[in-house]
């Protein structure tokens, strides 16, 4: 992949895993609403010229910040420890509405920087909206590869410790203790400290940890994207059983496969706007089309000399 691609890390037909196309695509039978979106907006900052040039990279919303005025006493006060450097604004998450229903699997698709990631975030509390509301039925656990763990800890007391912020009692903790274990496939690192684990262990063992209760919503953030053929099967399997229990899944993944096997409904967003919500079959046919011309784009631009290193290479002639 190249530099003018990095933005498009998505997996299309190509790409498919044929463990993730074995089975017919899931049915959901839905409920009642659990979750009401409505006009979601998210704002943060980002210091530094380069942060800048990174969101906009992403096709992130970004915009110049306007800093607040204050008295002379104030800056005074404060200038030894004023921030040098430009400070922007990034619209991350703009006017998004939906609802969700108990019993569906929801995918959310989008290339980086289209504001997936920090619309999960907003909807579990992570982040403040700078407006709009969020109203969920339940507790919704996020589930994410980036998620904080405690690495000078061992897996044993993180499971505990993951089991008891999820609303388990001890007891029910130790009963699924063995389960956890199983499920994550990590044998005696499991009495070795997080940090010793690599990123396939670690992913695997917070997917186990947060799908040991069933939430009545569960939110997974590229979890599936670390793992073999048998632990993608054993997840498929696990998600299937919380959103028969009336749970709700979120799954955001740039396996376009993954998502069409595990998911009943679409969200693709872009540039932190809900661009279309429906189908499954429906919504990923029009975003592969999106991806494909995408890149048709961008190798017929490195094709007529137009790339990041023919410019330089043009800047430096002239």
């Amino acid at each position: 992949m190249t530099e003018s691609d990095l933005h498009l890390d998505v997996d299309l037909d190509e790409d498919f895993e044929p463990e993730d196309l074995e089975g017919p695509p899931p049915v959901a039978t839905v409920g009642d609403p659990v979750l009401v979106v409505d006009d979601l907006h998210v704002v943060y900052r980002v210091f530094g010229g380069k942060a800048k040039q990174i969101a906009a990279k992403g096709a992130e919303n970004v915009r110049e910040a306007k800093a607040p005025k204050r008295s002379f006493l104030r800056r005074l006060v404060s200038s030894t420890s004023q921030h040098v450097g430009a400070v922007s604004e990034v619209h991350a998450v703009r006017g998004i509405s939906f609802v969700a229903r108990h019993g569906e699997a929801i995918g959310i698709v989008g290339i980086n920087g289209s504001g997936k990631s920090t619309l999960l975030r907003a909807i579990t509390g992570l982040i403040p909206p700078r407006s709009g509301g969020v109203y969920v039925a339940g507790e919704p656990a996020l589930l994410g590869v980036n998620a904080a763990l405690m690495p000078q800890l061992s897996g044993e007391r993180n499971i505990w410790i993951g089991g008891l912020a999820l609303g388990l009692t001890p007891k029910q903790v130790e009963e699924r203790f063995d389960e956890v274990v199983e499920f994550a496939d990590i044998g005696d690192f499991v009495y070795m400290p997080m940090k010793t684990y690599s990123s396939g262990m670690g992913a695997r063992l917070r997917f186990a940890i947060s799908s040991a209760a069933t939430p009545d919503i569960l939110m997974i953030d590229e979890a599936l994207a670390t793992g073999d053929a048998a632990f993608k099967a054993r997840s498929k399997a696990r998600i299937d059983e919380v959103r028969k229990n009336a749970g709700t899944i979120f799954l955001v993944s740039h396996s376009i496969s993954t998502v069409e096997a595990m998911c009943t409904r679409v969200l693709w967003v872009h540039q932190g706007q809900l661009v279309m919500d429906g189908s499954t079959q429906e919504v990923l046919g029009e975003y592969r089309k999106f991806v494909r011309a995408h890149r048709k784009a961008n190798s017929s631009g490195r094709a007529g000399g137009v790339g990041p290193r023919a410019r330089r290479k043009k800047k430096q002639q002239g």
